[in-house]
């Protein structure tokens, strides 16, 4: 049984956070295993000499921050998630020199501190912003809708402006039009290795999540018919362009395809399109094909600056009085001020000359990618934001993650991405975006390639007698 090397017997502070601390350093050192079993409250009280509060209220915390998780009958399971939820490894200020590329987000460079520091001095000179008077209409005011449809029709996006709704960002966007459409157990379908916010909706929505294999192209289209003609599918959730987080490029031919099947069988698409300003290939999105089942779902965060979280959702015509009740709900509106800043850019230009740069900077680091990592990358594009990266089989995922992290690099592995019964792929998602610059990035990849080239150590658990 474990035990923490710990002594709280004269612990003066709460001992509850001491053993918070020890249970997430031999998570991340490896002495705690995923999917090893924790002792039971009683049993480790017991063992420590504390009371079954003080073992609770520690488990409860790890659990909060990612790298526990509790099975009803069955006990409390380490759940080492190397994501953005584990957040000692990202946020906590014990690894200020770590180089993180575990989330997708833009890259920020001088380039885009100097647009917000002069949007910022513009703002505050300004003496009429009725933009921050009003919490009406919901749906976010017309002028930024007007300027936001502009943005979406450059992308071969067409909406009237009833059926359009600005959101904090593609994450509520997506959200929203789930909500608008999915009950409890009503089934919904997504790749095999999908976006943890979908995976995350279906626990707080209470449907049923299936999982649909997929090729450089993304989802297979049989695969999908098949699904829907065994089982009653409600919605089909997809990201079409760089796939999170395995990187697919769906083409014209296939759009269509999933298009057909998902009329036929009544299926609602919720595209996931906020990559397509980051690709100069013009692809027609699929709810272009589906005017009364489609929504689709588009942002400024990922393709101008993380900080920047004003979305765009498109939806069906008779569905934009429910879908603008559930945004009330969940957020209310939009809010203004970012909308305000995000069609300013739009109207001015602003945004395509950051979209430029940023596929400028995506160009370099992938490049970095191919001739660092070589044959190692499954998936890659020119101007995406991340790599899928295969990890060498003498490596398990948790331990390269945590071995990688020693050496100053996060990434993140398939685990939180993974939806019921899908086989591990033992692969990473590389986020380029999260690197300052690209010589920083170039050092992240090396470091990369050095721990893929190490072979790991052995632990004394992996020995039988």
């Amino acid at each position: 049984m474990w035990l923490p090397e710990i002594d709280l017997s004269g612990e003066t502070g709460p001992k509850y956070k001491t053993l918070v601390e020890a249970i997430i350093t031999d998570i991340e050192s490896g002495r705690l295993r995923h999917d090893v079993r924790m002792p039971t409250h009683r049993e480790l009280a017991y063992r420590l000499k504390v009371s079954v509060q003080t073992v609770s209220a520690a488990y409860k915390e790890v659990e909060r921050q990612g790298y526990l998780r509790s099975e009803r009958r069955r006990g409390t399971f380490v759940q080492a998630r190397l994501t953005d939820r584990a957040s000692s490894f990202i946020l906590d200020s014990r690894q200020p020199d770590l180089i993180d590329l575990s989330i997708v987000r833009a890259a920020y460079t001088d380039f885009h501190n100097d647009l917000s520091r002069q949007m910022h001095a513009k703002l505050a000179e300004e003496t009429n912003q009725s933009w921050m008077e009003s919490c009406r209409p919901v749906a976010g005011f017309e002028y930024h809708r007007e300027i936001g449809r502009t943005w979406l029709s450059g992308m071969g996006v067409d909406v009237d402006i009833p059926n359009l709704l600005i959101t904090n960002g593609a994450a509520q966007g997506v959200f929203t039009a789930l909500s608008t459409v999915i009950q409890p157990d009503d089934v919904v379908l997504t790749e095999s290795l999908t976006d943890h916010g979908i995976i995350g909706s279906a626990s707080i929505l209470r449907f049923k999540l299936g999982a649909l294999p997929t090729d450089d192209e993304g989802i297979l289209p049989d695969a999908f018919e098949r699904e829907c003609r065994t089982r009653q599918v409600r919605a089909l959730v997809v990201t079409p362009i760089f796939t999170n987080p395995t990187n697919c490029l769906m083409g014209v031919e296939r759009r269509k395809r999933i298009a057909e099947i998902a009329e036929h069988y009544g299926v609602y698409v919720i595209e996931d399109d906020v990559y397509r300003p980051l690709l100069e290939e013009n692809l027609p999105p699929i709810t272009s094909f589906l005017p009364k089942l489609g929504f689709h779902v588009s942002s400024l965060t990922k393709v101008v600056m993380p900080g920047l979280r004003t979305g765009f959702l498109t939806v069906p015509a008779h569905l934009s009085i429910r879908a603008s009740s559930v945004l009330r709900v969940t957020g209310w509106m939009g809010t203004p001020l970012m909308a305000e800043i995000g069609a300013r850019w739009i109207a001015d230009g602003t945004i395509d000359q950051a979209v430029t740069v940023q596929r400028a900077l995506m160009r370099e680091r992938q490049a970095l990618v191919a001739d660092i990592l070589g044959d190692a990358v499954v998936r890659h594009h020119p101007t995406s934001l991340s790599a899928w990266v295969r990890i060498p089989e003498h490596w398990q995922e948790e331990w390269f993650a945590s071995e990688l992290r020693k050496n100053g690099v996060a990434v993140t592995i398939s685990d939180p991405f993974m939806t019921v019964k899908v086989p591990r792929p033992n692969a990473m998602r590389i986020c380029l975006g999260g690197a300052p610059d690209t010589p920083t990035a170039q050092h992240a990849l090396i470091q990369i390639r050095h721990t893929m080239d190490q072979m790991p150590g052995v632990h004394a658990f992996d020995v039988m007698y």
